[in-house]
């Protein structure tokens, strides 16, 4: 009987096999490409303010690698991490529930940190209500906020902009995301811009014009001259130039802490409800009954929301999600980021690899290496959740924050990050040969901020193109 015959080579590890099997180099380029390389001398830009990883997604050892073990700054490409957390922990039916309770006498409505309760979902909601208690409210509203444990923080802390809503705060019950927006439409015969909220709050009283004024549409915001001293009777100071046509300006509402129990007490009355006592915060009480409940979208319907319009809110709200016990026990961030720490170092990544801090990239600390994350994102393309996480990031050269990344348009799916002196995408390209790559690339400097800085990231998208 013949022997089949014994390969007399070692036996190769599984990355090198991959690697030789698709006809990759076993060992990744450190060097950068010479078109990434003209890219970052046009844009004034040492190549150590670079961060990249480039892989075949399907798994394999990298093409390139540039400081892809160094910590970077990502910005909101955080989200990223966020997502994959998410999608694992949570899985893709998940939904949070804001249940509405009475104990005969008030009604409780019990935030459980649904980040998606804007107003027609209130309406919604308190419209269910009324139908089983009737539109006369004798007692209480009362509002539980109880299911974060979380220290308040200024919204302004960030970056000074405390009106802006990307710093609007994580609270268990957020209603609108504490936010609304102002329409100006301009009536030139009458020389005012006519002015519109789309969020009531009860007591407050908008002007209704604004006047219309000369000059080019620059700074038409801080022409206005907004004042909001007076919360009841916002004011402005100043008028908008004809030459803007119609805008409209989101705006955080400037006293945070009071803005639930506006917006849902002037809902309850446009639904021809009619409140007796206030408007208050407190706990449910033991027994009380459920009345109604409200259900956030699906999670996948959350992340589009979330990546394609880099909304750091709701961000913030899914890392919250992830802390222990929610939404039965308060949750905690030290618990919530423990929690995504034990997964990334599950998946590819090595101790110290990831800082987190509220998960929306929208902090001053929050660090992680390109390899980390790119080896995330080929973890993520084995598991069953792969085509929700895929399908809410956007389409390069198309879509929202991804627009400006022409190199790959309509091939890659990509989140961006943007802050003063980080520039940042992550995200799957689909290569010329058919085949799909990772892709992770960061730029820390204060120049990070101009187009010069995105030619760079477009470049490295750019030559990830390219059959291998």
């Amino acid at each position: 009987m013949s022997r089949p015959l014994r390969s007399r080579s070692p036996a190769l590890s599984v990355p090198l096999a991959l690697a030789l099997c698709h006809g990759l180099p076993a060992v990744a380029q450190t060097t950068l490409p010479d078109t990434v390389r003209a890219a970052l001398a046009q844009a004034q830009l040492p190549e150590d303010s670079l961060y990249a990883w480039v892989a075949p997604v399907e798994g394999g050892p990298p093409w390139l690698a540039h400081q892809s073990d160094t910590l970077a700054h990502p910005a909101s490409v955080m989200k990223v991490v966020t997502s994959m957390a998410a999608l694992d922990r949570l899985g893709p039916l998940f939904q949070w529930r804001t249940p509405v309770h009475t104990d005969g006498t008030h009604l409780y409505l019990q935030g459980r940190g649904d980040p998606r309760l804007v107003n027609e979902r209130l309406w919604s909601l308190l419209r269910q209500v009324m139908a089983v208690t009737g539109p006369e409210l004798r007692g209480d509203l009362v509002l539980d906020r109880s299911a974060f444990a979380i220290a308040a923080i200024d919204p302004g802390a960030f970056d000074g902009e405390p009106l802006k809503p990307y710093n609007v705060r994580p609270d268990a019950l957020l209603v609108n995301q504490k936010s609304l927006l102002l329409s100006f439409r301009p009536d030139t015969a009458r020389g005012v811009a006519r002015v519109s909220a789309d969020t009531a709050l009860a007591g407050v009283q908008w002007p209704a014009t604004v006047p219309l004024a000369g000059g080019p549409c620059q700074d038409w915001r801080g022409g206005l001259q907004l004042d909001v001293s007076d919360l009841l009777r916002p004011r402005f100071g100043g008028s908008l130039p004809t030459a803007c046509g119609d805008k409209v300006w989101p705006l955080a509402w400037p006293d945070p802490a009071g803005f639930n129990a506006r917006a849902i007490a002037a809902q309850w009355n446009a639904l021809g409800g009619r409140l007796r006592g206030q408007v208050r915060e407190g706990p449910v009480p033991a027994g009380a009954a459920l009345v109604a409940e409200g259900l956030s979208p699906a999670l996948p319907e959350v992340l589009r929301d979330m990546n394609k319009h880099s909304n750091n809110a709701i961000a913030q709200h899914l890392l919250l999600a992830l802390s222990p016990g929610q939404p039965a026990q308060p949750a905690t961030w030290e618990g919530a980021r423990a929690e995504v720490q034990a997964l990334v170092q599950a998946h590819g990544c090595r101790e110290g690899e990831l800082v987190i801090d509220n998960g929306s990239g929208l902090s001053r600390e929050e660090r992680i290496s390109p390899r980390c994350l790119g080896r995330l994102l080929q973890w993520a393309w084995t598991q069953p959740w792969m085509p929700e996480l895929l399908g809410s990031l956007p389409v390069a050269g198309i879509e929202t924050t991804a627009r400006r990344v022409t190199s790959a348009s309509g091939r890659a799916h990509l989140k961006t990050g943007s802050l003063n002196n980080v520039a940042s995408l992550a995200g799957v390209v689909h290569g010329a040969d058919g085949r799909r790559h990772a892709v992770v690339v960061v730029l820390n400097h204060p120049l990070a901020a101009g187009a010069p800085a995105r030619a760079v990231l477009d470049a490295v998208v750019g030559w990830s193109l390219a059959p291998r």
